[in-house]
């Protein structure tokens, strides 16, 4: 499929292929306890503390800015992938609720994990199964195999067969990740959405989509995937940092660019194309841009190209740059709201 829309300066709507809305609040929130010096303690200190803080109300406001900075950057599709551990039932309809309020596609799932006790992993395992059941659109989410006992990765792959969809996975992002190819050989299916892959060797024999999140990546010190050497068809995700997809487009451009001179701004394209294959519907949404022509080559190093409408569905959601369907700025300010509520309570989550 292609993002070209017929005009030069229109494209189809573009795709997250793996967002964390819950992570939207997070921005300014409290220094960890210590300096991070590990992607592992990454984890353990900034964002397994956020999501323990998370409640129902917080993941609301969180989701619903979440989806208003999406539209707002040209993105009408997002596939989401959460987790918050002690608000779990019905958090996947919270975050569905309010994509469809603000106008934005989203297919949702919930991150099972054993790191919280075998219970733990089964509220998460029920919250997919009741959300698929009751016609949510969605997969089944796993955190990653590092934290889940191989009976919980059977348990997720059965789901999954069960309810006909794929599973939502993060697969050897850090080194201790790094034995998810013995872990989920034989497990993963062309449905499967593999996030980030960065230790992944080239003959790693798993099937899915490879979705690429070059920022975070960048962010986290776990290195560079090295997306095309895996063989697997790629979509472009931010890994929560937002949605701004021509952004993505371009880091992950520049990344590639910077190990392989002989990169072209049109084989980054076609890792944003990639979305679609996730997400078909979002090829008939419509984004007229500020400016034109809305080329590979040029939106590579065009920064402040952005949308003046957006039409998802053939409902216009974002005319003349400002969202029709909700008051912005009633939601940027119940969603700093919640942000101060999160990190208060992050001052006691340990």
């Amino acid at each position: 499929m292609d993002l070209k829309n017929g005009q030069p300066n229109e494209t189809s709507g573009l795709v997250c292929a793996h967002h964390h809305l819950y992570s939207t609040l997070a921005r300014g929130m409290p220094a960890p306890p210590r300096t991070p010096r590990t992607f592992r303690e990454i984890l353990e200190l900034v964002w397994w503390r956020l999501d323990r803080a998370m409640d129902l109300e917080m993941l609301e406001w969180s989701a619903k800015l979440g989806a208003l900075e999406a539209l707002e950057s040209g993105t009408t599709a997002i596939v989401d992938h959460h987790e918050s551990p002690n608000a779990i039932e019905g958090s996947l309809n919270v975050i569905a609720g309010a994509c469809a309020e603000v106008g934005v596609r989203v297919n949702c799932s919930y991150g099972i994990t054993d790191r919280h006790g075998p219970e733990g992993a089964s509220r998460g395992l029920q919250e997919n199964s009741r959300f698929l059941a009751q016609g949510g659109n969605g997969m089944v989410g796993v955190h990653a195999s590092f934290t889940c006992e191989q009976d919980t990765l059977l348990a997720a792959t059965e789901l999954a067969q069960q309810h006909g969809v794929g599973v939502h996975i993060h697969v050897a992002e850090g080194v201790d990740d790094i034995d998810a190819v013995d872990r989920l050989q034989g497990l993963t299916q062309t449905s499967w959405l593999l996030v980030h892959g960065v230790h992944l060797p080239d003959s790693h024999g798993l099937s899915g989509h490879l979705v690429h999140n070059p920022r975070s990546n960048m962010n986290n010190s776990v290195g560079y995937a090295a997306p095309g050497r895996l063989g697997l068809p790629i979509a472009l995700g931010t890994d929560g940092i937002g949605a701004a997809m021509l952004d993505e487009f371009r880091v992950a451009y520049a990344c590639a660019r910077e190990r392989d001179v002989t990169v072209t701004p049109d084989l980054v394209w076609e890792w944003l194309e990639g979305g679609y294959l996730l997400v078909p519907e979002a090829a008939e949404d419509r984004v007229v841009w500020s400016d034109e022509p809305v080329d590979p080559w040029r939106v590579a190093y065009h920064t402040s190209i952005r949308p003046i409408s957006v039409e998802v569905a053939g409902e216009v959601v974002v005319a003349n740059g400002v969202a029709t369907r909700v008051d912005a700025a009633e939601i940027r300010a119940k969603a700093a709201e919640q942000a101060k509520r999160l990190f208060s309570a992050l001052e006691t989550t340990l």
